[in-house]
């Protein structure tokens, strides 16, 4: 009775991390961070979005926010031992998403500098998110 408890735990609890499956009329958005570090859909177009793991929004011009959390090593701060953590907001425009097509945002920093960028399915960089504000955290 525990082995099957416990199997049937541990499905659930897979299940809640999957993704779910592309609409094949709306375009994917993948999201991808830097090690330590984060980077998280929040909205589009305005709208607070409801999964922070990807965006899937229809054909056409859209406004993406993403959260962007990253560490600033201490060697780029001076005589600081621990890293500074920054928490920022960032902006991207893209006026040509497709159906059934499948993009990917990445993210990193240089120093205190965020960015975020936008590939296509090819790898070709088609987007690059602007600044919205950041803090420390």
């Amino acid at each position: 009775m525990r082995t099957r408890f416990a199997v049937g735990t541990l499905m659930l609890l897979s299940g809640c991390t999957t993704l779910p499956d592309p609409d094949p009329t709306q375009a994917w958005v993948d999201l991808a961070a830097h090690d330590n570090a984060s980077l998280h859909a929040v909205q589009v177009d305005e709208r607070d979005w409801a999964d922070n793991r990807y965006f899937q929004v229809p054909p056409g011009s859209h406004e993406l926010t993403v959260r962007y959390q990253f560490a600033v090593a201490p060697g780029n701060i001076g005589p600081v031992a621990e890293p500074l953590w920054r928490d920022c907001q960032l902006n991207l425009t893209f006026k040509g998403f497709d159906a059934g097509q499948r993009y990917q945002m990445q993210a990193g920093s240089i120093g205190f500098r965020p960015w975020v960028k936008l590939y296509d399915q090819q790898r070709k960089l088609i987007g690059q998110a602007e600044p919205a504000g950041c803090q420390r955290s």
